[in-house]
């Protein structure tokens, strides 16, 4: 990951950031916090960052569960089979 790369995922509203990225930058953030090289100041941010790109994720999860329980069965999951 680009150092620019890394500051759009430290700097763009969660809002705007696709699953993939929300979830990169939380990786990157908890990474940072376990290298323990932060201030505390820095540390805090971080956190609250993190905070909010964890909310973010959720909130792709949900919308992606809310598809599957709303997508049809096929006839065959329908009536209990199951595909192995």
């Amino acid at each position: 990951m680009t150092q620019e790369e890394l500051q759009v995922l430290l700097t763009t509203d969660p809002l705007e950031l696709t699953y993939e990225q929300a979830r990169d930058g939380l990786a990157v953030i908890v990474s940072r916090l376990e290298d323990g090289n932060t201030t505390l100041e820095d540390s805090l941010a971080l956190w609250e960052r993190g905070e909010a790109l964890a909310q973010r994720c959720g909130q792709w999860l949900e919308q992606a569960q809310s598809r599957l329980d709303g997508a049809p069965q096929s006839s065959a999951t329908a009536n209990g089979a199951t595909t192995d």
